[in-house]
């Protein structure tokens, strides 16, 4: 069997989706079931059993030697939530508890990291470790998430197989009920809709000029083939933690015009300016040193910019449709 946490959620549900396209049917989805607006990321998918994200640990105690591998994606990945104790409880506490429970049960574990954790790239966007205790998160979602990296990297006892996964700005369907906190390509398909035009947030950074603000964006599909290289070939994997972007930042502008020339729209931008309460938590730049995950083997391209775009809107967005 094998569990995936968060699997209402965008990323979640995606993985479920992807592992029963390649025969897996014997999925256990972990979360928080009550979440009613998800419910359609789950529609249709091939899950052996469902178990809510609080009973977890009691119903490891029962069926933890079952357990082929656990792939954690399950988190508070709000980034302006500013309650520790919500954060610590459900991206820290309960990581400790996955992690306890891949040790007594000798369960492989993927969990997902975060390039939030990398903060404003002081000690630039490269998956070392000895930067980890370094690092500097632009928010407590960065916080919490570094805090469980540093915390894992400390440890005597360890899962037989562990990665964690520093996930850039990942796009693509099933992102649908993230609100806020969707990718700023769904954000930007809406505005488009509503109004033919996009407003992208302008530079309070005098090295940036307006919507030059550049992101390693990366697509979910290549997101999962990452994942499942890692479960694939975890005999051959060195533990630890591996960035998961493209290694190739975009700019905003990029992003709006490949948006507009996919809808077949003239390009129509303006600039607004970024929210007061994520201004000075607002990373100009970020792009993911890869080669630490080519060195073991993945060799598999990621898809451009322009081609996962058109593959969220013509397959997605423009029909509603789930992965």
């Amino acid at each position: 069997m094998i569990i995936i946490t968060g699997a209402l959620g965008f990323i979640g549900s995606c993985l479920v989706s992807f592992f029963n396209q390649k025969g897996y049917s014997n999925i256990i989805a972990v979360d928080d079931f009550s979440k009613v607006k998800k419910a359609k990321n789950l529609q249709n998918k091939d899950i052996q059993e469902i178990v809510e994200r609080d009973n977890l640990e009691n119903w490891l105690v029962r069926n933890g030697e079952n357990i082929d591998f656990f792939i954690h994606v399950g988190a508070r990945t709000d980034t302006t939530e500013f309650n520790y104790e919500r954060l610590d409880r459900l991206n820290f506490d309960y990581s400790k508890m996955v992690w306890t429970n891949c040790i007594r049960f000798d369960i492989p574990l993927i969990y997902a990291s975060s390039a939030a954790t990398y903060g404003l790239g002081e000690y630039g966007f490269i998956d070392n470790h000895d930067i980890v205790k370094n690092l500097k998160p632009l928010n407590p979602y960065g916080e919490s998430k570094n805090n469980f990296d540093k915390w894992a990297l400390s440890q005597n006892k360890k899962p037989k197989f562990w990665t964690g996964l520093k996930f850039f700005n990942v796009y693509g369907p099933n992102e649908y009920h993230k609100s806020r906190m969707a990718s700023v390509i769904l954000h930007l398909f809406n505005q488009i809709n509503e109004c033919g035009k996009v407003s992208l947030f302008r530079s309070h950074n005098s090295n940036y000029a307006n919507g030059e603000q550049k992101r390693d964006f990366i697509f979910v599909k290549d997101l999962l083939n990452i994942i499942f290289f890692l479960f694939s070939n975890k005999k051959h994997v060195d533990n630890g933690l591996y960035n998961a972007g493209t290694g190739k930042a975009r700019t905003f502008n990029d992003l709006a015009k490949a948006l507009f020339n996919e809808l077949k729209i003239p390009i129509d931008l303006d600039y607004i300016d970024t929210p007061s309460d994520i201004r000075d938590k607002y990373q100009y730049f970020t792009q993911a040193d890869m080669s630490k995950l080519r060195k073991i083997g993945y060799n598999t391209e990621f898809t451009e910019l322009e081609d996962g775009i058109s593959d969220y809107v013509k397959n997605y967005l423009t029909t509603s449709k789930y992965f």
